[in-house]
């Protein structure tokens, strides 16, 4: 009768080695396991990190190369209006603008003061589009403008809020007067087209952001 229990228990404690062997085995398994999905999650995690970034920066660069794309079409009161898309986006890089001085087009976010702000050294038109935007009129001019001209129309946009003016070397003529998606010359401050340029287009109906601020920007 010994014997026989002495057989029971030792088939007893076998059964539970082997059933202690196959915990250990699934317990190794489960580790295995939890291990790859956690390789797989953070792997994934990389990735779409990866992706994110290059997103991120595909969309900045595509912002930041957007053109105004289009043509000017001149009106019969000399006005050049540009027909075709002027992107609004902000940007943070240098933006190449298919005319000098720019119209319209993507800008940074921050605007030049055009409170009747004058500016004697030139500005970045990446700012100053955006003052256009806000519904300023921009008056460039280059050292071929005659003092005088230059000088009256200082004067002018001193009194006019929703004005700016700089000078513009990189201009074909030597006085122009600029609105978000309209542009003329002008051949002096006497200019009658001067006041009537103003007039039409001083916070007028090409305004995208009619009412937003000239102040709080720029003040090269």
């Amino acid at each position: 009768m010994g014997s026989a229990k002495n057989k029971s228990s030792a088939a007893r404690a076998a059964r539970i080695e082997e059933m202690r062997r196959a915990e250990r085995a699934r317990e190794r398994r489960n580790r295995i396991l939890t291990i790859a999905a956690s390789v797989v999650v953070v792997a994934g995690l990389v990735v779409g990190g990866v992706v994110l970034v290059q997103s991120q920066a595909d969309d900045s660069d595509a912002a930041s190369d957007a053109k105004a794309t289009g043509k000017f079409v001149t009106g019969a009161d000399g006005v050049r209006t540009w027909e075709g898309d002027l992107a609004r986006n902000h940007v943070t890089k240098a933006v190449s603008y298919p005319v000098e001085p720019p119209v319209g087009g993507d800008h940074h976010q921050v605007w030049m003061n055009c409170n009747g702000d004058v500016y004697t050294e030139e500005i970045p038109n990446v700012n100053a589009v955006h003052s256009l935007e806000h519904g300023a009129v921009w008056v460039t001019y280059t050292s071929k403008a005659a003092k005088d001209d230059v000088e009256a129309l200082v004067a002018k946009v001193k009194k006019t809020p929703y004005t700016l003016m700089s000078p513009d070397e990189k201009q074909k003529d030597p006085i122009m007067l600029t609105a978000w998606g309209h542009q003329r010359t002008v051949t002096g401050a006497d200019d009658p087209n001067v006041d009537k340029f103003f007039a039409k287009y001083v916070q007028g109906e090409q305004t995208p952001e009619l009412g937003a601020a000239c102040t709080g920007g720029l003040s090269k």
